[in-house]
């Protein structure tokens, strides 16, 4: 079986600190390649900065001038945010934020995860340092991936197969069909993977998907602008389980947008039917 992937929505610039590509050169490969979505989902995360401000996430609060079709490429302003404990709290949600980047007074209360994440089209989220969840029972680890999926900005469980966090896969398969939301299929996470650890844990959830009927996400991670919409490593994976195509839901542009809107992300269907290079 041969998937056809045509949008990438798990995708770093160099705000992350640790990629090394612009927005302007990840949309151009975008169309090199006839992608026909880039979903860029920069780190909101405390490995970017040892002082948390709003000041250092402004590069999130100007993304409105950024055009929804850029050189024929329909572009989606996300971010990847940590999930930080046990009870599925997010990056930021506990930090108050009175003041905009200027020091003027917000006219209501917000944390710094309200302030940066209001403008965005989606969320991803992900650990990347699972120290909290050490010696934690399994019912615990699988009540925070339920809880962060019950966020209502949050579309996808980023890299679930790498994080090093044992959860019970049906539990929190039945959240994401029953909420529509969406468990990601990481090629980064393929790619690096020497010992054969992430591809197992990976498979028995991609299978475990396919069996239950759960939408997945084929995403790059990409930190570089090349890998964008390099996906093999998870297309063998998935072509080694028979998973469904149907089940794909960045196959094409239409398909990933009507699965936001039916998450109750965010609706932005009227895309769907741009031309691919106006």
């Amino acid at each position: 079986m041969s998937y056809h992937i045509a949008c990438d929505i798990h995708t770093h610039t160099i705000f992350s600190r640790h990629a090394y590509s612009t927005i302007g050169e990840n949309v151009a490969v975008c169309r090199e390649r006839g992608m026909e979505l880039l979903g860029s989902s920069d780190h909101f995360s405390s490995m970017l900065f040892p002082d948390q401000h709003l000041r250092n996430f402004q590069y999130f609060l100007n993304q409105g001038c950024w055009p929804r079709v850029w050189d024929g490429v329909v572009v989606l302003r996300g971010l990847e945010v940590d999930i930080v404990s046990l009870d599925g709290d997010l990056f930021g949600q506990d930090i108050d934020v009175p003041n905009t980047i200027v020091g003027r007074p917000y006219a209501s209360d917000g944390s710094l995860f309200d302030r940066v994440t209001s403008g965005m089209d989606y969320l991803i989220a992900s650990v990347h340092n699972g120290d909290f969840t050490k010696g934690a029972p399994i019912a615990r680890t699988t009540n925070m991936y339920v809880k962060a999926l019950e966020n209502p900005q949050v579309f996808v469980l980023g890299h679930t197969g790498r994080s090093g966090v044992p959860f019970d896969y049906d539990e929190v398969l039945t959240v994401a069909k029953e909420k529509n939301k969406l468990i990601e299929i990481n090629e980064h996470s393929l790619e690096i993977d020497s010992r054969g650890w992430f591809h197992s844990v990976c498979s028995r959830i991609a299978q475990r998907c396919a069996e239950m009927g759960v939408g997945i996400i084929v995403s790059s991670d990409a930190h570089l602008s090349p890998a964008i919409g390099q996906f093999q490593h998870a297309q063998d994976m998935l072509e080694g389980i028979g998973f469904p195509q149907e089940l794909i839901m960045n196959r094409d542009r239409r398909t990933l947008l009507e699965a936001l809107e039916r998450a109750g992300i965010c609706n932005l269907c009227e895309l769907a039917d741009l031309a691919d290079y106006e």
